[in-house]
């Protein structure tokens, strides 16, 4: 990519461009067979995360590194579930089976419409109920019945049940739709202040974010690729789980590297005086529920300031954290299905038919450029002070990707051999695990995880003790 189509991107996303900043971004689109610019928005979200960590790095050291990206790296980060292989196979963690495909579909309704299914983890019964269909109905009596509904009808029925489903929209259709309008002015990043504290140097190390503590309480796939990429600049993530929520079998285990992995139950005191402690210990609190959800157990942002004043508190959700539909439910595919990516998509295909693009392109964008506000928030707790809230939504990051133009011959992408960017480790329990290595370089500290992937509830929780025996 050019400089330019660089910082325009960045623009775009309503974020400073760094205009001095020292960096390079190779290759351009096509690489994914997609009509978005999804490698070049990609590299634009990983170069983001870089220039955050380069500012945490020069609020330390007073130092600034020269910073590349590749796109075609970049491009496969965001299928980066698919690349992990477990080269013993007797070891392959198992997949959590309540998750049923036959709901997750972009499906044809009455009048040549079409409504993204989406079975999240649980609302796969209530969409049948919906539909009129017993638990045992198929994939294909489940398009018989979407066809009888009209679309936009069946999508308020699920907004009335608060689950997942919605109708595929044009990108006209979105952009006057209300949700669009409230999101109108948002940067795609949005970071603001919720109350004081005294400035909090960052703490020693060898690496941009060693010795920031992370609280990842969040699910597949952006907010725990948002903790992720803290812990590949050197952050301490406790990831937060609970004993029953299922695994999510290579998801957890690609977005689970450079973890500690710990279970809290938030329904028991003593649970919850657990949490209340990590908290207080925490640099970095990061959630993806649907807005309201943790309000309701006294985690909401403003709350979390008091508890710990100087706190970055990052929430990543679908559809935006203004608007009507703020704290619908939402995935990856309901997000290209609201804002018309789904459409653009389909429109590109001979047969015009709405399909979902070829990567979760907004879920790992997100969680990068989450990690990217939460970096940002942390350089200017250790300079101003203050308790911080960052702000993303899948829905965001799909309309950034369209704001960034298409490409002509789709049709003539290939990645190529991924091979130079693959990397391996051995695992306790999985054995030995081959995944993709970090899409950023950076010249004097290079990004990379230290920790292995391991199963929920493996660690206390609790922790681990700052580097030169400092508990706090």
């Amino acid at each position: 990519m050019e400089r330019q189509d660089v910082l325009r991107a960045i623009h775009l996303a309503g974020l400073p461009v760094p205009v001095d900043a020292d960096f390079e971004v190779t290759g351009t689109d096509p690489l994914l067979a997609s009509p978005h610019r999804l490698a070049e928005g990609a590299a634009v979200a990983r170069l983001l995360t870089g220039l955050a960590a380069n500012q945490m790095w020069a609020t330390k050291t007073g130092r600034r590194q020269h910073l590349r990206v590749d796109a075609r790296h970049a491009a496969a980060a965001l299928t980066s579930f698919a690349h992990v292989q477990f080269l013993d196979r007797d070891r392959t963690p198992p997949v959590d089976r309540r998750r049923n495909l036959r709901f997750t579909r972009i499906v044809a309704a009455a009048g040549g419409r079409h409504v993204q299914l989406h079975g999240s983890f649980h609302d796969g019964p209530q969409i049948l109920d919906e539909l009129g269909l017993g638990d045992e109905a198929s994939a294909e009596d489940i398009d018989v019945a979407v066809s009888r509904r009209d679309a936009f009808e069946l999508q308020e029925a699920f907004i009335r049940r608060a689950i997942c489903g919605g109708v595929v929209l044009s990108p006209q259709e979105w952009s006057v739709h209300p949700q669009a309008a409230a999101l109108s002015g948002w940067p795609l990043v949005r970071i603001t202040r919720i109350g004081d504290a005294a400035p909090e140097p960052l703490p020693d190390g060898e690496r941009p974010a060693s010795g920031v503590r992370v609280l990842d309480l969040t699910r597949v796939l952006a907010g725990p690729t948002c903790a992720k990429t803290l812990a590949e600049h050197g952050a301490d993530v406790l990831h937060i789980t609970a004993a029953h929520l299922g695994a999510t079998g290579p998801f957890d285990v690609e977005t689970g590297i450079g973890k500690r992995q710990a279970e809290v139950d938030l329904d028991q005191e003593d649970g919850r005086e657990a949490m209340a402690d990590l908290i207080r210990g925490a640099d970095v609190f990061s959630q993806g529920f649907r807005l309201g959800t943790l309000a309701r157990r006294g985690l909401s942002p403003e709350r979390l300031a008091e508890l710990r004043p100087g706190i970055v508190y990052v929430s990543e959700n679908c559809y935006g954290h203004a608007g009507p539909w703020s704290a619908r439910p939402g995935w990856e595919q309901l997000a290209q299905a609201a804002t018309g990516m789904s459409w653009t998509e389909g429109a590109a295909d001979p047969a015009g038919v709405p399909r979902l693009a070829p990567a979760a392109v907004n879920d790992y964008s997100t969680g990068f450029l989450a990690a990217y506000g939460a970096m940002v928030a942390l350089a200017r707790r250790a300079v101003e002070g203050g308790s911080w809230h960052v702000q993303t939504s899948l829905s965001q990051t799909a309309m950034w990707y369209q704001s960034l133009g298409r490409v002509d011959r789709p049709d003539q992408s290939e990645l190529g051999d991924l091979s130079a960017f693959m990397a391996e480790m051995d695992t306790p329990h999985y054995g030995r695990v081959r995944y993709l290595a970090p899409a950023l370089s950076m010249s004097e500290t290079p990004p990379g995880w230290d920790l292995p992937p391991a199963p929920n509830g493996t660690h206390p929780p609790e922790w681990a003790v700052r580097a030169g025996g400092r508990p706090d």
